[in-house]
């Protein structure tokens, strides 16, 4: 059974960082499509970032683009979100997800199969 768990939230001040995790079991971190996801009170469920299933392509959505970076840690099974520069706006639960198949990127939520408990990211002074 694959299960994803996020941890790294926290309350940081605008202009701060965060790095999340992502911790897959019952497969590998690699070789399927991820992405992290977030969702402010009130608000649906808004892409963030993914990326493919052959670990080439990487898409950012523009809010995030220059400020947050996506990586992966295969040795320890782990997808990381850096997050620099934050802001107030980016305050929500985040949550990563993964596809059971698949080679490309996905921002739709409807396309991931597995998804984490998420992790609650505050910016605030």
């Amino acid at each position: 059974q694959v299960q994803l768990v996020e941890s790294g939230g926290g309350l940081v001040q605008p202009g701060g960082s965060l790095r999340l995790s992502c911790l897959a079991s019952g497969r590998t971190f690699s070789g399927y499509p991820m992405g992290w996801f977030r969702q402010a009170p009130g608000t649906e469920l808004e892409f963030v970032t993914a990326i493919s299933g052959n670990g080439a392509t990487t898409y950012y959505t523009d809010s995030v683009k220059g400020r947050f970076t996506l990586s992966g840690d295969n040795a320890m099974n782990t997808m990381y979100l850096q997050m620099n520069s934050l802001k107030p706006e980016d305050t929500a639960v985040y949550y990563c997800a993964s596809k059971a198949y698949g080679v490309g990127w996905y921002r739709s939520v409807g396309a991931y199969d597995y998804w984490g408990q998420g992790t609650q990211v505050t910016v605030s002074s």
